[in-house]
């Protein structure tokens, strides 16, 4: 027996709300965000001009670094100091389509909500680089909400914010500026890891464009759980992590199969110097030129700006 033409009517319209309704109410929400209607949102300046924590270096006549003051240990690095398996490694794990979407990745997206929602699995949280990033340079507001209904709307307010932010950080830079600023704000683990110039030295003592696939892969594993995959406190699960990193590499053919099984086998190793303010030569003379810097004449800026400055 034929449905009748008023039920077809009825159900095509409960279809058609259900499918326009959550876009109106992401446009609602991404306009009311972008207009700075439900909190703070980085204008153009801060997303031109980010502000770092960057180490100030002291380095004599001829290039040598005899130390760093710092708050977070983080030196900048360009694009063209990073090992190419570095880069090969981030885009595979965290975010493989990222030369092909514009700071959202719809496919990504409508994959965990298939997965999260309808089968109940974890498929992470489908962030591109660009959000990570945009998280990375404007935290989130971290004020707890103390009802469950007011957390999740606080959740998803941040998360729009991320994704406006994202869209935002993709038409001021290039999508090599913005893997290279998220490489810089990524903390490794406390504030004495920060970025990946501080990581590469910690872990491997090494830089960044010395990084071998093996170190690029543990330290790429690293970024979905800092201590939980620290190939210092947890070597096994930093094994089993980084092999995750040089499985992707494969899948998406970074690497051909040999060298990924061969790179699986190798054992994780570490050479590690963790940074400080006493790390370096010439101890007294550091710490009498930061007592020296601090006085109110010369001006010293603060331990932030990666400059030493006499005036």
């Amino acid at each position: 027996m034929a449905q009748k033409p008023g039920k077809t009517t009825k159900y095509l319209l409960i279809l058609w709300t259900l499918y326009t309704l959550p876009l109106v109410l992401f446009i609602v929400i991404m306009i009311l965000i972008g207009n700075g209607k439900m909190g703070f949102l980085p204008d153009f300046a801060r997303l031109e001009n980010p502000q770092t924590n960057l180490a100030t270096e002291l380095i004599t006549e001829d290039g040598e670094v005899l130390g760093k003051y710092f708050i977070e240990n983080r030196t900048f690095v360009n694009y063209e100091n990073l090992a190419p398996h570095l880069v090969d490694a981030l885009v595979a794990t965290e975010d493989v389509r990222h030369y092909r979407h514009s700071g959202i990745d719809l496919r990504s997206l409508s994959r965990v909500l298939v997965y999260s929602v309808l089968l109940g699995k974890n498929e992470g949280g489908g962030s591109t680089i660009s959000q990570q990033l945009a998280k990375n340079l404007f935290p989130r507001d971290t004020t707890v909400n103390k009802t469950k209904v007011g957390r999740a709307a606080h959740m998803a307010v941040n998360k729009f914010k991320e994704w406006n932010t994202g869209v935002r950080l993709e038409r001021a830079y290039t999508k090599n500026e913005i893997l290279t600023m998220y490489l810089n704000t990524v903390p490794f683990g406390g504030e004495s890891i920060v970025g990946i110039q501080s990581a590469a030295k910690t872990f491997f003592n090494t830089s960044p464009d010395s990084l071998t696939l093996d170190q690029a892969a543990i330290l790429v594993g690293m970024l979905k759980a800092p201590t939980a995959y620290n190939p210092r406190i947890n070597p096994e699960r930093s094994f089993q992590r980084r092999n995750i990193v040089i499985s992707q590499m494969e899948k998406y053919d970074y690497i051909d199969s040999e060298l990924a099984d061969s790179t699986r086998k190798l054992p994780v190793s570490v050479d590690y110097n963790l940074a400080s303010h006493l790390t370096g030569h010439a101890k007294h003379f550091r710490i009498f030129l930061s007592k020296f810097m601090n006085r109110t004449n010369p001006v010293r800026p603060s331990d932030n700006s990666g400059i030493l400055s006499w005036e």
